[in-house]
């Protein structure tokens, strides 16, 4: 593994960026709910299904990263299990029509992967 790969992963900028990502992804489930939901025009080229499959890829590849790395280096498993449940939930919420509950389910799974994230980083302090 490289040195800035490795500080990058043990400074706990992966998890801080991968809440950052989360925060992104609450913002982007807000908007398009509500605010391109009343612009129904504009809302069908953001509510491709695009969006949420290429989301859910990059969720799954750096809550695995991260949240396993945090529990190599820190040996706290609740993280890592936190944050799978999240990952979960937005995946079961792919499996749904497109609608509202969709993305009341997708907020749910990335709030308790931001949580799984949150804690990691705490536990590597």
């Amino acid at each position: 593994m490289s040195q800035s790969l490795r500080h990058f992963l043990l400074s706990g900028r992966l998890d801080r960026f991968a809440i950052a990502l989360s925060g992104l992804c609450l913002a982007h489930c807000f908007v398009t709910a509500v605010v391109l939901g009343l612009l129904a025009t504009a809302g069908g080229i953001f509510e491709s299904p695009i969006f949420h499959e290429a989301g859910l890829v990059l969720a799954i590849l750096l809550g695995a990263i991260a949240l396993g790395h945090g529990a190599m280096v820190h040996r706290f498993m609740m993280p890592a299990a936190i944050g799978s449940l999240g990952l979960g939930v937005m995946a079961g919420a792919l499996t749904m029509d497109h609608g509202w509950q969709e993305s009341v389910y997708t907020l749910i799974g990335v709030g308790i992967l931001a949580l799984g994230h949150d804690l990691n980083h705490r536990a590597g302090r």
